[in-house]
């Protein structure tokens, strides 16, 4: 895992949606910067994906910048390439961009390592946060919440640090491509 206090690594990638750049310098968000690996097949992020676009658009109304990456090799799964994720954030109507990762460069730099993989930085963009959305998985019956990473929104919201113990993601790996 990344640790904690890593500066955001530096990334410049296209937004499916809109098609304009997205780099990771020209986020704005005063109190930090919310980034989510995330994919359209994937049944974890798909199990929570509701609850996480508010909680995003949440985090942007609370004054962090947010960007979803999805690093998935479009070769071995084409239905999380750029046309499915714009049509996705579309009919969801995200608030965020939505950018792809074709080398997966990026997703090394964070060491994502599945989907949903979840990383908040600060307001001086040091890593405050990398893990779970909460302890809801597919199959376990447990309520999606979001309260691990709510929780460590607000904290950062208040110039708080979260607390260092924090569970890692579970979810599907990342799709790598073939060698």
């Amino acid at each position: 895992m990344l640790p904690l206090g890593t500066a955001l690594p530096s990334f410049a990638l296209t937004d499916a949606v809109s098609g304009k750049p997205v780099a990771s310098a020209e986020l704005k968000g005063p109190r930090g910067v919310l980034v989510m690996f995330i994919c359209n097949h994937c049944p974890y992020v798909i199990h929570i994906r509701s609850e996480l676009v508010k909680l995003a658009n949440h985090a942007v109304e609370q004054g962090f910048a947010v960007v979803a990456i999805n690093s998935n090799s479009e070769k071995t799964h084409p239905q999380d390439g750029p046309p499915h994720m714009k049509n996705l954030a579309q009919a969801e109507q995200w608030r965020f961009p939505f950018v792809f990762d074709a080398t997966q460069d990026v997703a090394r730099a964070f060491k994502a390592a599945c989907t949903p993989d979840l990383f908040l930085f600060d307001a001086g963009r040091k890593l405050a946060y990398r893990g779970q959305f909460d302890d809801s998985r597919p199959s376990n019956g447990k309520p999606v919440t979001g309260a691990d990473l709510r929780a460590a929104i607000e904290q950062v919201a208040r110039g708080e640090q979260p607390p260092e113990d924090q569970k890692a993601s579970i979810g599907c790996n990342i799709k790598w491509h073939p060698s």
